[in-house]
């Protein structure tokens, strides 16, 4: 592979543009994995500013391997590595992020909501047996 195909939009030639259900899960948790730290700003700006470089990140996976073994499993991050030399898994990797955040912030909105809801019902609840009580009682 020469320096221009390693910068060149097409890459190493025409990209698969399916990934195989392990490939695809494998995607998924590290998706899941940066909406669990809430990391989904940061991480879209990385991938994005460092998409035109994702063949030589690829090859600096491959270095650091040995090192990542003692943590990850190797059949995943092996897998990973690979995916990361295509152009469209990186895209992927973004439009997941992005999916996945988009149901979080969602889901947060409902909670947030509910709650909000719920504290207005017992102010109203508490409120409403304070007035009872200081009709009763006079005080």
């Amino acid at each position: 592979m020469t320096f221009r195909d390693m910068f060149s939009w097409s890459g190493r030639g025409k990209e698969k543009e399916e990934l195989t259900p392990q490939q695809e899960e494998i995607l998924t948790k590290i998706a899941k994995k940066v909406i669990d730290w809430r990391m989904s700003v940061p991480a879209i700006l990385f991938l994005e500013s460092v998409k035109p470089l994702n063949y030589v990140g690829s090859q600096m996976m491959a270095f650091f391997e040995p090192f990542v073994q003692a943590v990850f499993s190797w059949k995943d991050y092996d897998e990973f590595r690979r995916m990361m030399e295509e152009r469209v898994t990186v895209e992927k990797l973004l439009q997941k992020i992005e999916q996945l955040d988009s149901e979080a912030q969602d889901k947060e909105k409902e909670l947030k909501q509910e709650r909000k809801l719920k504290t207005k019902k017992e102010w109203r609840e508490k409120s409403f047996k304070e007035k009872v009580r200081y009709i009763l009682i006079g005080r």
